[in-house]
């Protein structure tokens, strides 16, 4: 079969890698413009069109998917399929082009997760499965018809960075599966249930806000899901202090207050305690829980979050 991939973070790299090694053909890769990124804000392409270029494929990286010629350039290749990976939303006129459609894959159990961040809220849901699923892409986001799904056990630590690498990979065997299914037209789409939708909206700064009258489990998996981005913080010394790591804690006391520092920082929560063990102080690298305690004089009784100390 004859495919056009559509992808461009590291995500998608997997999957371009595993169709170039199975029995279809890549006919032309699309992904984003090269961006500025660093300090020197000097142009860095993206991870697809690294991947595409070792593989020697064509590549298009149009300002959008809407840039003149476009629809022109996808009608020439000729593809039976696109296969769409962590990419934009394709408009109707493109979404025509494909014969068997664009097959888009997304880290979830659809309908359960659609939109732009579904492993950060999984995560914050404190969920123990999530999946993977390969759907016909239409005009309702993450709305088409199902082809294959396959669940994924969260493991207990596991925080949201680490779990997209391993879907990134799973996810990888799912669509060529997906493919080689319509290849053969032994792959029929099936309907997404109406009922269980949920949705996994665009993160911000604001969603890594750590909450210190929440329960625990609560916390600790606010943290999880937001490593590495949007990233969990709260307040010390009027300042932010962003916290990377964290493990269910002993003891109780007022919301936010240190409660002990002598294996990592204790900190009462709603219902218990959370122990902190990799924190990173503004302007400073992260760094283990311990390290933070000896380099800034951190006491037990200091409130973190943005309320006075007692």
């Amino acid at each position: 079969m004859k495919l056009v991939f559509m992808g461009t973070p590291q995500f998608a790299v997997p999957t371009l890698e595993a169709l170039v090694a199975s029995q279809h053909e890549i006919v032309l890769v699309v992904t984003n413009p090269d961006r500025p990124a660093g300090r020197g804000r000097k142009l860095r392409p993206p991870p697809v069109k690294l991947a595409a270029q070792d593989a020697g494929l064509p590549l298009l990286q149009p300002d959008s998917i809407d840039a003149a010629g476009m629809a022109a350039a996808l009608i020439e290749a000729d593809a039976d399929a696109f296969v769409v990976v962590a990419f934009s939303i394709l408009p109707r006129d493109v979404l025509a082009i494909p014969r068997l459609g664009s097959i888009n894959l997304h880290p979830s159990l659809l309908p359960a997760y659609r939109g732009a961040a579904p492993i950060v809220w999984a995560l914050f849901a404190g969920e123990r499965q999530t999946g993977l699923t390969t759907f016909l892409l239409n005009e309702r986001i993450d709305g088409g018809d199902i082809l294959l799904q396959e669940t994924v056990d969260i493991e207990d630590d596991e925080t949201a960075g680490e779990l997209e690498q391993r879907l990134s990979r799973l996810g990888a065997d799912v669509v060529v599966r997906t493919c080689d299914g319509l290849a053969t037209e032994q792959l029929q789409p099936a309907p997404q249930p109406r009922r269980s939708a949920s949705r996994a909206p665009k993160l911000s700064k604001a969603d890594g806000r750590l909450d210190w009258s929440q329960t625990t489990q609560v916390l600790r998996n606010r943290i999880r899901g937001a490593n590495p981005m949007p990233g969990a913080f709260t307040e010390w010394d009027g300042k932010t202090l962003k916290i990377h790591r964290a493990t269910t804690g002993l003891g109780h006391g007022d919301t936010g207050v240190i409660l002990d520092v002598t294996d990592g920082i204790t900190v009462a929560t709603g219902d218990g305690a959370l122990c902190l063990t990799e924190v990173q102080p503004e302007g400073r690298p992260r760094m283990p829980a311990d390290d933070f305690v000896r380099g800034y004089q951190i006491e037990k009784g200091l409130r973190l979050g943005d309320g006075p100390s007692p």
